[in-house]
């Protein structure tokens, strides 16, 4: 008996990269305010390009505390949609050619989203991690940083909890 030939690395990077861009897409706020994911194996860092319409006190200047704020939760949001959705793929459960943004799972729905802002956002790109540190069948809880210039250096900061959509009503 014969095993069955591999999938080329560059294939499964494709599906990767294509599920992710699906996902993403189905949000018209993510291309609003300009964000994008970066993926690395299965971790996610969300990045914010900087651009004068974020900027909420232009005689600092400092980022708007709304978008610190939706980059974070967005970024969240993303982080624990992608880690069940990455499971699905992985196991074959989902066909990565089939999504798109009208076909994607749904989202999670924030229950509560607390903020700490720690220092201005300057007026630079801003990147961010998500950690899902609880994540069960109707409910997650996620931990988010974000920094611009140094990783060790955090800007802002926030915990999420979300309600995770029901798996029958997905597709």
């Amino acid at each position: 008996m014969t095993r069955p030939k591999p999938e080329p690395v560059q294939l499964i990077k494709q599906r990767r990269d294509g599920a992710l861009r699906a996902l993403v897409s189905g949000v018209p706020y993510i291309q609003f305010l300009g964000i994008t994911f970066e993926r690395r194996g299965d971790e996610l860092t969300a990045v914010l390009p900087f651009d004068d319409k974020l900027i909420g006190n232009p005689m600092l200047p400092a980022l708007h505390g709304g978008v610190t704020a939706a980059f974070l939760e967005v970024t969240a949001i993303i982080e624990l949609s992608w880690s069940y959705l990455w499971e699905d793929l992985e196991a074959g459960r989902i066909d990565a050619a089939s999504l798109d943004p009208m076909h994607l799972p749904r989202l999670p729905k924030t229950i509560d989203f607390t903020v700490d802002y720690l220092r201005s956002g300057l007026p630079r790109d801003a990147y961010a991690r998500a950690r899902v540190n609880r994540s069960g069948r109707r409910y997650a809880s996620v931990h988010v940083e974000a920094w611009q210039d140094n990783r060790s250096r955090l800007f802002a900061q926030a915990t999420g909890h979300f309600l995770m959509p029901d798996p029958a009503q997905n597709g």
